[in-house]
């Protein structure tokens, strides 16, 4: 005879967030802190939470509008990001003199942190916009490179022996066979390089711009406000769960296979 127990109906996601309010709840609670409690965060920004849709004007508008201005500029800056990345990826792996030139500059700059390139980018471009798109593009490009350099160089032989035995022209060498073979590597750079976008144009926009999530949270940081910060960050958190869930989601749909027969 097995015991009902009713902890096991409970997700497990929601214990953590459970855990993680009441936490939460109890740093509040120490008189020297001035962090807002959970119930304070949304009494002071229930406006926000229930008016995501209101414009009056450029400086004063809802989340939403503030969420898809960042996300905006993380769709140009990622769509660089792959036009140039997939393409340095490939050569890279098939050209074995070009992985021994762009390879020692993919190690040097690729640990640089996306603030470090906002001063550089601001004195190259000039204007916000184009600098914090600059910066998502330099933010996402290594993980798309690396991950699609990885894929060529771990094609199995067969395959290519295959291409070669059917004398297959280069380009359908490429469609055929080797872009199949990396694709699941590519794909696996394209998520990485999206939830770094995500992340560099937070950076970018507190910095750079008069729009934005990253904008709204330096703002409010100015107004003291911190109960709009902890809004924010839960936004950014959440749009990024969803941005990754998307990559996972469109992984599964494109995986196909090489043709080797």
């Amino acid at each position: 005879m097995s015991i009902y127990n009713p902890c096991k109906k409970i997700p497990p996601s929601l214990v953590g967030i459970i855990v993680v309010i009441v936490i939460w709840q109890l740093l509040s609670l120490r008189p020297e802190t001035s962090l807002p409690s959970p119930f304070q965060v949304v009494k002071e920004t229930h406006e926000l939470i229930l008016n995501p849709f209101f414009y009056k004007s450029d400086t004063n508008k809802g989340l939403f509008w503030l969420i898809l201005a960042s996300l905006k500029r993380v769709t140009l800056g990622y769509i660089l990001a792959i036009f140039i990345g997939v393409p340095i990826g490939f050569l890279i792996s098939l050209i074995p003199f070009l992985f021994q030139a762009i390879n020692p500059i993919i190690q040097l700059l690729r640990p640089v942190a996306p603030l470090a390139w906002l001063p550089l980018a601001q004195a190259v471009f000039l204007k916000p916009n184009p600098s914090a798109i600059f910066v998502i593009l330099i933010t996402a490009i290594w993980p798309i490179i690396i991950n699609t350099a990885m894929g060529v160089q771990l094609i199995p032989q067969d395959y290519l022996n295959v291409g070669r035995i059917l004398k297959l022209p280069w380009w359908k060498k490429i469609t055929k066979i080797i872009l199949p073979a990396t694709l699941p590597h590519i794909l696996t750079g394209l998520r990485i390089a999206l939830g770094l976008s995500w992340l560099a144009v937070v950076a970018a926009e507190m910095l750079l711009s008069d729009d934005g999530l990253g904008f709204f949270i330096i703002n409010a940081y100015n107004n003291s406000n911190i109960s709009e910060i902890i809004l924010a960050i839960i936004y950014l958190g959440g749009v990024g769960i969803v941005l990754d869930q998307l990559m996972s989601f469109l992984s599964r749909i494109w995986q196909i296979e090489p043709e080797t027969n």
